[in-house]
């Protein structure tokens, strides 16, 4: 239909645009919205953040939890984050309205807590990701040990000392 058509078409129907926001308007197949993160699914593995163009989300740790953040402000909705999250943990979703007069409400985030190394205490990898890493082993079939297991819960440095502890006997 041509400029001309389409100015003809609003003219006799007497509307030119839709009432929003007075009636909602629903965005068509396709549109990109608002990233969310599904926290039952999130492990916190980061590659999210590495993915963000924008730099829109964040990954840090703070006092024994890893901390995922989405600051709306920053993101480009291009929803690299969907695409590239190995637990399929973000969403794409349809809502648009993010206006607020409080730049709090811009923010979006997940804290998962982290394990602690058995052997010295330090902080290492979410608790969550241990956990799902176990279970992918036992549906593939692998016998998983207690001796596996203390390994998944055990820093980089301690199994360093180990290997070398164990290497001089």
């Amino acid at each position: 239909m041509s400029r001309i058509g389409i100015i003809r078409e609003a003219r006799r129907a007497g509307v030119v645009t839709e009432r929003y926001p007075y009636k909602p308007s629903i965005p068509p197949e396709g549109f990109r919205g608002v990233p969310r993160i599904d926290t039952e699914k999130c492990v916190g593995c980061g590659t999210c953040s590495r993915a963000c163009p924008s730099n829109a989300i964040t990954v840090y740790d703070e006092d024994g939890y890893r901390v995922v953040s989405i600051f709306y402000g920053r993101c480009i909705y291009c929803h690299r984050c969907v695409d590239v999250c190995p637990e399929g943990a973000i969403v794409a979703t349809k809502e648009f309205e993010l206006t607020t007069d409080n730049i709090d409400d811009l923010y979006y985030i997940v804290k998962l807590r982290r394990a602690k190394c058995i052997v010295c205490g330090r902080y290492i990898d979410t608790e969550r990701r241990i956990k799902k890493t176990i279970e992918r082993l036992k549906q593939k079939g692998v016998k998983v040990t207690d001796a596996l297991i203390k390994s998944f819960y055990t820093c980089p440095v301690c199994k360093k000392k180990a290997a070398k502890g164990g290497a001089k006997k």
